[in-house]
């Protein structure tokens, strides 16, 4: 835990990564992938799922409906641990 005696420094985190220009583009097509599946219905504000990129945006993926697949977050988010929170395996629990 790197910050247990002093407030995370989100100003700073926000300015030096999540504001850059590249990181505000990959979060606005995550943002436009959600709000085209809310628009069909298939995903609700609230309902525990995530909007899945079959091909990552990161390796050359696109928004194109073919692309698109709801997961549980359960399912979508972090790695396979153990009781001790280590990672088990280093791949996604597909």
């Amino acid at each position: 835990m790197p910050y247990v005696n002093k407030p995370r420094p989100y100003k700073k985190e926000y300015e030096q990564y999540q504001g850059t220009p590249e990181q505000i583009k990959k979060r606005a097509k995550r943002n436009s992938a959600r709000a085209e599946l809310m628009k069909t219905g298939k995903v609700h504000k609230g309902d525990g799922k995530d909007v899945d990129h079959v091909q990552p945006l990161s390796k050359g993926g696109t928004n194109a409906k073919s692309n698109l697949k709801i997961k549980s977050t359960s399912n979508n988010r972090s790695f396979s641990r153990n009781s001790d929170h280590t990672v088990k395996r280093n791949v996604s629990k597909k």
